[in-house]
């Protein structure tokens, strides 16, 4: 096992019907005037903004909205929040929405802070040192945002996505309500289960660590615990303990919790972002159930052990010690019969990306990361297209 820190400060409020806690709790942590940042008009048919707003005047904070965060979240729209932050004299930012919404609050509370564009941090891989506080209240179980120390921000112009690292970047407090996950259509509750299991398995499935049994064990529940749950949401979106279970499971995958100990270098996301920064309208989760089997075929031989062994824990496959690649094989094989169940894509085809495009999205990767990939092996331009053709 690697030598490890771990900070995970969020305070987590989590259940049925504590949207009234919000004003009070926001009032706890020095806030007085919020940013009530959003994405599409569901936060406010649902009912779900006006419970929060309200929470917000019955303890006399005052707001002002910003809505209109897209998937894929734009540095666009993060300017004018920060715009509109320091117009207004904001001291707190609280996203109510999904991953998108989380990581735009981030980005805008960042750029508030440190009078920096955030992009400067995107694409240069520094980090801020500070930021106003930010709160979540979570509709979609997906990125695990509520918790995590990232955020990723698309460049519409330059079509890049790139992520921002850093403690600060840990939400002061996230409210995690299940029942506001029920109306979550079933493309975007796979979506969602596919970003849970690849955040634990990007922290599993690594070069380094070494014995990490207590790590492993953790993650391995967290991965049986998503797969079974969602079952049962898609077959019943107002199953409210599976609801609660993906919710729980989104926020403990990203925390890093299910990483500690071990070497996190998360190759299948930086694959991915290249295509959701080319094709805007491919969804984040969607692009991972096609690239992981791919990417863990390719790079299954570094380390038949250890996808071995999630093959037999997790997916139940019988271990075969004289041919533990077979063991191995047959339990990416099962995973991506799982993402093909709950209605993922396991194809480039499916995404819309064609051969043709192969070749730019391979560059777009090493210019994106200023070299090979780092996993297993370094994942150079051959190595990508090697990926892309096996996720044919």
């Amino acid at each position: 096992m690697l030598n490890f820190s771990i900070h995970t400060s969020t305070e987590v409020v989590f259940g049925r019907d504590i949207e009234g806690q919000i004003g009070s709790k926001l009032k706890e942590i020095g806030a007085h005037r919020v940013l009530v940042h959003f994405g599409g008009s569901s936060a406010r048919s649902s009912g779900l903004l006006d419970r929060v707003e309200r929470s917000l005047f019955d303890v006399g904070l005052s707001f002002v909205e910003l809505g209109g965060v897209e998937p894929n979240p734009k540095v666009s729209m993060v300017r004018k929040g920060i715009e509109l932050c320091k117009r207004e004299g904001i001291d707190c930012i609280l996203a109510v929405g999904g991953g998108s919404v989380i990581d735009s609050a981030k980005a805008i509370g960042m750029g508030v802070a440190t009078g920096r564009d955030p992009w400067e941090f995107a694409s240069t891989g520094t980090a801020p040192d500070k930021t106003l506080p930010v709160a979540t209240v979570l509709t979609l179980s997906a990125s695990g945002s509520e918790t995590s120390n990232s955020c990723v921000l698309t460049n519409e112009e330059t079509k890049e996505k790139r992520g921002i690292t850093s403690q600060t970047n840990r939400p002061r407090i996230s409210f995690l309500n299940p029942e506001n996950t029920f109306t979550v259509s079933k493309f975007q509750t796979g979506c969602g289960i596919v970003d849970i299991m690849m955040h634990t398995l990007e922290r599993y499935l690594t070069p380094a660590g070494g014995e990490s049994d207590i790590t492993d064990r953790l993650a391995e529940g967290v991965l049986i615990a998503t797969r079974d749950a969602g079952r049962r949401a898609i077959a019943n979106p107002n199953d409210y303990e599976a609801r609660a279970t993906l919710m729980w499971a989104g926020s403990v995958s990203h925390n890093d919790l299910t990483g500690c100990g071990r070497q996190r270098l998360f190759p299948v996301h930086k694959l991915e972002h290249e295509l959701s920064a080319f094709r805007d309208q491919i969804a984040h989760g969607a692009g991972l159930s096609v690239l992981f089997p791919a990417w863990a075929m390719y790079e299954m031989k570094n380390d038949v052990p250890r996808f071995a062994q999630l093959a037999h824990r997790v997916f139940g496959i019988e271990m075969d010690f004289t041919c533990p690649e077979r063991t191995a094989r047959e339990g990416i094989l099962t995973m991506k019969r799982f993402f093909e169940e709950i209605g993922m894509p396991v194809h480039m085809a499916d995404l819309g990306i064609k051969p043709a495009d192969y070749d730019t999205l391979a560059e777009n990767t090493m210019r994106t990361v200023k070299g090979p990939v780092k996993s297993y092996t370094p994942l150079d331009k051959d190595a990508i297209l090697e990926i892309y053709h096996l996720a044919e």
